[in-house]
């Protein structure tokens, strides 16, 4: 059964920092490419970040908003993915959900929220 367990959300003032993780179990992670993703009450599911599996030599993608500030990485020995945000906007609370899918993924591919597996959510709330 695959499993993605997010951790790490929680209150931060504007400004802060915070990391979130997300482990995932069940499937060959290292194959997996990864996205993080995060929905605001009334709002759509947005694209935040994605990585491929460390095979594929590309560059992870982010969404536009968050370009500069906030970094995804993989740590395959430890079947994790994280994203480190920085400079966070209160317009950033959200519920950031991890997602898995298999495959290598192109630009468009990982921005979209076609994934196999997604974790349950953790909250991240900013401050004003």
């Amino acid at each position: 059964q695959v499993q993605l367990v997010e951790s790490g959300g929680g209150l931060v003032q504007a400004g802060g920092s915070l990391r979130l993780s997300c482990v995932v179990s069940g499937l060959t992670f290292s194959n997996a490419a990864m996205g993080w993703f995060r929905q605001a009450p009334g709002k759509e599911r947005e694209f935040v970040a994605g990585i491929n599996s460390m095979r594929w030599t590309i560059s992870p993608s982010y969404g536009d908003s968050v370009k500069g500030r906030f970094t995804i990485s993989r740590d395959n020995a430890k079947d994790t993915v994280y994203l480190q945000m920085n400079s966070l906007k209160p317009e950033e609370a959200a519920v950031y959900y991890c997602a898995a899918r298999y495959g290598y993924l192109s630009r468009a591919q990982l921005a979209s929220p076609e994934y196999d597996c997604w974790g349950q959510g953790t909250q991240v709330t900013v401050s004003s």
